[in-house]
């Protein structure tokens, strides 16, 4: 794997490199973020400091994500939670706060990369049925696409997989293991947040908070909301 190391001090950028030689991988690091956007096509995987100099890391992890697909783990002194959800929403597979142990920082690489490369892709819809409608929310899961009103809406990778997963059985209550398990590769992965952070972002840019309904204390549905008023 080639990875790239986006990180401004130079003792952990060195111990960060030696750890991943150490297991096989070649590492470019790069201290700003004008070189983070200059080399991340060639990047297989992504580490990434949200204290760098030159910008705003969560700024520059928005930026990544529209020109790279990679697995991208955010390695951080900040643990604000309001940091790791901005990080969540804007396309973060994982994130770690310094300072940590190397050795788990290592198995949460190879997770990340195992269930972002060999889980299957979230079930794809019946070419003969056609998108699939709750309310005024239409979900193209063959295009990818989620439009409101005859409106696209752009969401993350990951925000359409978890809606893909409930829009390709819209009849049935999915539980959290299994769209952790069919997302993420990782059943276990409930106590990240990840999922709440994804469909919380999800109603945010639909405007329909009962697009994806809770199932209190199991899971979640695709649900058929009512055109819901703008807020003036």
């Amino acid at each position: 794997m080639h990875a790239l190391l986006v990180e401004d001090d130079d003792r952990m950028a060195q111990a960060l490199t030696t750890a991943l030689a150490q297991r096989g991988h070649t590492v470019r690091r790069a201290a700003r973020a004008l070189d983070a956007l200059r080399h991340v096509r060639e990047a297989e995987f992504v580490l990434l400091d949200l204290g760098l100099p030159d910008l705003d890391g969560l700024e520059l992890l928005r930026r990544l994500r529209t020109v790279c697909g990679a697995p991208l783990i955010v390695v951080t002194a900040r643990c604000e939670e309001r940091d790791i959800v901005q990080a969540l929403r804007a396309g973060a597979d994982d994130y770690v706060v310094k300072p940590f142990r190397m050795n788990e920082l290592m198995a949460r690489i190879d997770t990340v990369r195992r269930r972002t490369g060999a889980v299957a892709a979230p079930p794809r819809a019946d070419p003969d049925r056609g998108p699939v409608r709750a309310g005024d929310v239409e979900v193209d899961l063959a295009g990818r696409t989620v439009t409101v009103a005859g409106v696209e809406v752009r969401l993350t990778r990951r925000e359409f997989d978890v809606l893909a997963v409930l829009a390709a059985r819209p009849e049935e209550v999915h539980s959290r293991e299994e769209i952790l398990d069919r997302i993420w590769g990782d059943a276990f992965l409930a106590a990240s947040r990840s999922l709440d952070v994804h469909v919380a972002g999800i109603r945010a840019k639909t405007g329909r908070a009962q697009l994806v309904r809770t199932v209190r204390g199991f899971g979640y549905r695709l649900g058929s909301p009512a055109q819901e008023p703008e807020v003036r």
